[in-house]
């Protein structure tokens, strides 16, 4: 079976054309080992559900962050709320 090129509509020129690309990694859904030569456009779906993955996660991390630097916060308001007392009741 011939590949067809998605964007100029004639045969594939593969290894000549520019959006043919060399993938090398991880399936973002099976994690099946890739090593994939293929065309760029067809490859878009899956670096896009990769990119959706990697930005829920730094999403967690960022939640994560800010809530220990709540708490962090938090304990020093009360340190300090509790040094102005004694300051101020001798």
């Amino acid at each position: 079976m011939e590949k067809h090129c998605p964007i100029y509509k004639e045969p594939c020129h593969e290894y000549t054309c520019e959006w043919y690309i060399h993938i090398v990694g991880k399936h973002p859904q099976s994690d099946s080992p890739i090593d994939h030569w293929g065309c760029a456009i067809s490859w878009l779906p899956v670096l896009q559900i990769e990119g959706n993955q990697r930005m829920n996660q730094l999403g967690g991390s960022i939640d994560s962050f800010r809530n220990e630097m709540s708490r962090q916060n938090e304990e020093m308001l009360e340190l300090t709320d509790d040094k102005r007392e004694r300051l101020l009741n001798g």
